[in-house]
């Protein structure tokens, strides 16, 4: 490793963990290895209006001589406002090229939400969950019996009708401070696939008891081009979009993972989202969906700063 690169991955954890002291629970480590990291930033975090996940990637040329790679997540973030708070952060890097910037990006933009919630105009109309809710829910076998039901699907007229059950694999669990997870990956190739999964999956006691079976997919449809694509946080607020960005990440198709978790009364925070990414990572590895995760990290690191990925968000 090179002088400068050692320097780097110094400056990078001090950086880290600077502002895992600062920003608490807000801060959330989705992929270490990888340095993929999520700050949750609100305009008031005791009855937040607006509210912005800033994802960010850290080459290993960053802080040196490159920015960090970046995705701004909210519903209603779009069309100019989304330029123009981009066109900030790509300044702000720009101003102190060569510094740490990440505590600058997350106070520019929770300046920009203060703004906003001082003008008359009214917040989103998003339905609020508070973190690990319903862990002591006892209708677990309803709720999960109408998530297939509920599962419908505009299936494209040239998607392949396919019948088959495609074979599921199950993956090494995690266990941390009594909470278990554990990834579930099938290979599906339309729709009706994935919605017959996700019933053979419930027709086991144990997974259908599950505190939350959160999930995602992502189709390639030859015809078009393009993914189709969707997530479920079944309960854990964001898990699901969080699971589907890592997909995108990874570069799979073709395929959808569920990870199951088991509560064990002890509220994990940040980490549970880890543990819910590590998990589907490594069966996804482990099945030959994808690359290796140095490649897969090595292929992200490449995506221009600017590019806004287009995603499925619950």
């Amino acid at each position: 490793m090179a002088e400068g690169d050692v320097g780097s991955d110094q400056r990078q954890n001090e950086e880290i963990e600077a502002m895992a002291a600062i920003y608490g629970e807000e801060w959330c480590v989705i992929d270490d290895s990888a340095k993929i990291f999520c700050i949750r930033i609100s305009d008031n975090i005791d009855d937040p209006k607006w509210t912005v996940c800033l994802q960010v990637n850290l080459p290993s040329e960053y802080p040196g001589t490159a920015p960090p790679v970046y995705q701004l997540n909210a519903p209603w973030l779009k069309g100019q406002e989304r330029a123009d708070l981009s066109n900030s952060l790509e300044e702000i890097y720009i101003q102190n090229i060569g510094e740490s910037i990440l505590y600058l990006w997350v106070e520019k933009i929770r300046d920009v939400l203060i703004q906003k919630s001082q003008t008359a105009e009214p917040g989103p109309d998003v339905k609020k969950k508070t973190e690990e809710e319903d862990v002591e829910c006892e209708n677990v076998e309803y709720q999960r019996e109408n998530a297939v039901q509920t599962l419908d699907f505009n299936i494209s007229e040239h998607a392949p009708e396919i019948e088959e059950l495609p074979p599921v694999d199950h993956g090494v669990p995690i266990t941390d401070r009594r909470s278990t997870f554990q990834a579930h990956v099938a290979p599906v190739v339309c729709p009706k696939q994935v919605k017959m999964v996700l019933a053979k999956l419930y027709e086991n006691k144990k997974i259908a008891s599950a505190t939350h079976n959160i999930y995602a997919y992502r189709i390639y449809c030859e015809d078009k081009q393009t993914f189709l694509q969707d997530c479920e946080d079944d309960g854990e607020t964001a898990a699901g979009g969080r699971l589907l960005h890592l997909m995108e990440i990874l570069n799979v198709k073709n395929v959808m993972v569920v990870v199951s978790r088991w509560y064990g009364g002890i509220l994990l925070g940040p980490d549970r989202f880890k543990h819910i990414n590590n998990c589907a990572r490594n069966i996804l590895v482990e099945k030959n969906f994808t690359s290796s995760p140095e490649e897969s990290s090595k292929s992200l690191g490449k995506k221009k700063v600017k590019k806004d990925k287009k995603r499925s968000e619950h």
